[in-house]
């Protein structure tokens, strides 16, 4: 394809191709008949340089024809040099500037779940794109939105840490799992197992730390001028008649203008007051 084009990018489809005949080979959800079935998986390639893999695979599955990808990067053709999701069947992203395809994963994993959809997104990134600021911008951004969390255990007291937060977890209604190595292999096939004892499974948690996203607040308020007080307990607050509020604690009282409670699992106490 690349050789009769006279043009492409032969070694980042080379490098990717692998991957993508183990994906669509045993875990890809998808109906060759009918490309855009709704509830399909659906498969990013971010790098949309390595186009002739997607279109590879695409022709081996009788998507494509011989004669569309003999069109490659030819005007009017339907295997662009990028793929694009207007002009080739079995295709789900539009590739632009590099880094844009974990952003556009993150967008369908979100609407999926939306959805109450069992479709799985893939999302196919190269190693230059991971210096771009979009790639970690989306991985926060899918931290934020709470797009399921995996956390892996390799030894035994690292499951005990996690039965522990098991406890805390079922009191306060956050759904978990304890899984084994087998279930971790069908949550994430590409997952390397060897060296597991199991995991703890949050299909709604994102793993955001109280106790981080207090402290960098706390950072925040210091660089810009706010006293901080620490090892304070907090007994009851209260806001005054021009919206300020008046926190009491076993130091005192303390008038500030916005209280954002960081409290993690005692967040209803904390509410109550």
């Amino acid at each position: 394809m690349v050789h009769k084009a006279g043009a492409g990018h032969p070694g980042g489809s080379l490098s990717a191709i692998d991957l993508i005949v183990g994906l669509y080979g045993t875990e890809f959800r998808f109906r060759k008949d009918d490309p855009n079935w709704e509830d399909r998986d659906r498969f990013i390639m971010s790098k949309g340089h390595a186009s002739p893999a997607v279109y590879s695979m695409l022709h081996n599955l009788g998507i494509l024809t011989k004669e569309d990808i003999d069109g490659f990067r030819t005007l009017g053709s339907t295997c662009q040099g990028h793929v694009d999701m207007k002009w080739t069947d079995g295709v789900d992203f539009s590739a632009g500037s590099l880094g844009m395809g974990l952003s556009f994963g993150l967008g369908c994993a979100i609407a999926a779940k939306m959805d109450n959809s069992d479709r799985n997104i893939w999302v196919m990134i190269g190693d230059g794109e991971t210096q771009e600021g979009q790639i970690w911008e989306a991985a926060m951004a899918a931290d934020f939105h709470k797009t399921g969390n995996l956390r892996l255990a390799r030894t035994s007291e690292r499951m005990d840490e996690y039965k522990r937060y098991c406890g805390t977890a079922s009191t306060i209604g956050v759904p978990f799992e304890m899984i084994g190595p087998s279930e971790i292999k069908n949550l994430w096939p590409f997952a390397k197992i060897d060296d597991l004892v199991g995991a703890l499974f949050h299909p709604d948690d994102g793993h955001v730390a109280p106790v981080d996203v207090t402290m960098a607040l706390l950072k925040g308020a210091r660089i810009n001028g706010a006293e901080t007080y620490s090892a304070v307990e907090v007994t009851s607050m209260a806001q005054k008649p021009n919206d300020e509020w008046v926190v009491n604690t076993n130091k005192g009282e303390i008038t500030c203008e916005v209280i954002v409670s960081c409290t993690g699992n005692y967040a209803r106490e904390t509410g109550r007051m």
